[in-house]
């Protein structure tokens, strides 16, 4: 289980599969550069915090989750359970989470893992935190490597269950960006949604 997280009252945690970006995503938002990444997918094993004590607050980058090379599937399914069992026992200060996708291989990657006894990982999580009342957003990374932008989002709403066009979802749920590029405007202004929406416009500072 994860251990040593910061007593902290509000929190925005970052979820996703492994390599879709979340640390880079991170590094942008903060402009802290004491995160790690790699090109080898899994490189983040525990939770990276980043926080701010006088206001209560802070990011946490949660491990990736699903295939990874080179890690046994044991480790990987504890991985997922341990996520899992941070975002219940931490749901009531989570403002948002920030489900982190590929813009451009997410719809095949849930195409691919979609039947009758699979859910994919990013819907089933998708789903997790909607049930658990906590506000999600969809931060579809890399879109500069995507052509058909509106065509690929309106199929990924599709698959979350939600209703095409992905526009009507903009600035709440929906986030198209490129973290890589810094720009991660869309993300922020849905965090400013939340923020505002949980009367902690104090914390607006962090997304401007």
């Amino acid at each position: 289980m994860f251990e040593n997280r910061p007593n902290r009252d509000a929190e925005v945690v970052f979820v996703g599969r492994s390599n879709v970006g979340k640390s880079t995503l991170m590094r942008e938002l903060t402009g802290h550069t004491g995160f790690s990444t790699g090109k080898k997918p899994g490189v983040t094993r525990k939770p990276n915090h980043f926080d701010w004590a006088a206001e209560s607050f802070m990011f946490t980058d949660l491990p990736g989750f699903g295939f990874m090379s080179g890690v046994e599937e044991d480790r990987r399914e504890q991985i997922k359970t341990d996520i899992v069992r941070y975002i219940e026992e931490n749901a009531d200060s989570i403002l948002a989470a920030v489900l982190v996708v590929d813009g451009k291989s997410v719809v095949d990657i849930i195409d691919r893992h979609t039947s009758d006894d699979e859910i994919p990982h990013d819907v089933e999580m998708f789903y997790f935190l909607d049930e658990l009342d906590v506000p999600v957003v969809v931060a579809v990374n890399k879109m500069d490597k995507v052509d058909d932008g509106d065509e690929r989002l309106n199929e990924l709403c599709d698959r979350l269950g939600l209703f095409p066009p992905w526009k009507q979802w903009e600035g709440e749920v929906i986030a198209p960006i490129s973290a890589k590029r810094g720009s991660i405007e869309p993300l922020k202004e849905a965090l400013r949604f939340h923020f505002h929406e949980a009367k902690r416009d104090d914390l607006l500072k962090f997304v401007k």
